[in-house]
């Protein structure tokens, strides 16, 4: 790394780059990364590997070694006070004899929230926090919210043409995107909790929801179904070995359906009902409180219009093919009523476009 006079945002930036690798590994713990810093060169730094495993702060310190004394600590996220899987860092990050610690942004775990850096100041130990502020909390965007609200981030994903159509007239849709859009897709079911859809979708697509190949999780495949309608004999049942199924319903799905679907290992959720559908909003607390932080809905058009309605979306994947479909009873992304009028419309608080493969992707933050 350069030497004298390096923007200290670079040093962050690479403790950043650090945590985006616990992504899928770590959770329902942030993300975090560590860069040890002496005479304007990293000498040491590490990162959150995996949940129970040791933090970046432990790992920085291993790697630089006696080059931690008298040097800058740039981490990610506040660092932790108190006992979980492993010892909290703070009194590793004295013991090592760090003269300053910068930290990106305050960690929101009401059992820390500041005092990690208050015990850091008691030390002697210059702190500052707020460098790359923003980037910290849209990178541990899901650990921010199941922390402070209790509920998992939601990323709806679609595919679709030039003409924002997910499927022909007659329901094919294979493939709209492109084999790199695919397979990012795939890497994006193998680092989330659950993968949600509808039951239209899955009468329709017969899909497996599984990370091909394995990703660093196994998503739990959630399928909203108010009635109970997967047949046993889809996909979706018939590799529950490989990952879990979720069929949540409501009290209206016949009890003999139900236990059809439990019989052959599926977990029957029974929830409130809303709007015709399962309560997307009760679904989502259940899942906070089995502390699932990121959950990836895949469609169809009908489940989306009503996660969206629910406000339960947090984030917008929208890959955009180089392809015009047409027809009037094709497919949309997210169907529904739709708002009355232009000035209803759900708008995205920022968005972001790059090229995967022939597609284009648009990231949209509601």
């Amino acid at each position: 790394m350069a030497g004298e006079g390096v923007d200290p945002a670079v040093f962050m930036s690479r403790a950043l780059e650090l945590a985006e690798r616990g992504r899928g590994r770590v959770e329902p713990n942030p993300m975090v990364g560590a860069v040890v810093v002496r005479n304007g060169r990293i000498v040491g730094e590490g990162f959150h590997e995996r949940f129970g495993a040791p933090h970046a702060e432990p790992n920085a310190i291993a790697a630089a070694g006696d080059a931690c004394r008298g040097a800058t600590l740039y981490v990610s996220l506040e660092p932790c006070t108190h006992y979980g899987k492993t010892p909290p860092c703070v009194p590793a990050i004295v013991a090592a004899g760090f003269s300053r610690v910068v930290a990106a942004m305050v960690d929101p775990d009401p059992r820390n929230q500041g005092r990690g850096l208050e015990q850091l100041r008691q030390a002697g130990i210059e702190v500052e926090v707020g460098l790359l502020e923003a980037a910290a909390q849209r990178l541990n965007a899901p650990f921010v919210k199941l922390t402070t609200r209790g509920l998992p981030y939601v990323t709806a994903k679609w595919a679709m043409s030039l003409d924002g159509k997910t499927a022909t007239r007659l329901g094919d849709s294979r493939w709209i995107s492109s084999a790199p859009a695919r397979e990012l897709v795939h890497t994006l079911r193998g680092q989330a909790d659950a993968v949600l859809i509808g039951v239209g979708t899955a009468l329709a697509d017969d899909p497996l929801l599984t990370a091909r190949p394995p990703g660093a999780r196994v998503p739990a495949r959630i399928v909203a179904d108010d009635q109970a309608r997967l047949p046993i004999y889809s996909q979706l049942v018939q590799t529950i070995g490989e990952a879990p199924l979720i069929v949540a319903t409501t009290e209206a799905a016949p009890r003999e359906r139900r236990a059809a679907l439990a019989a052959k290992g599926a977990e029957i959720l029974v929830l409130p009902a809303q709007r015709g559908g399962v309560s997307l909003r009760a679904l989502m607390a259940e899942l906070g409180l089995r502390r699932m932080t990121h959950v990836l809905l895949e469609g169809g058009g009908e489940l989306c219009a009503a996660a969206l309605a629910a406000g339960v979306v947090d984030k917008v994947l929208a890959f955009v093919a180089p392809k015009v479909i047409g027809g009037r009873d094709a497919r949309t992304p997210v169907e529904g009523d739709g708002v009355v009028t232009v000035a209803q419309a759900l708008e995205a608080r920022d968005w972001s476009v790059r090229r995967v493969g022939d597609d284009a992707l648009i990231e949209a933050w509601l």
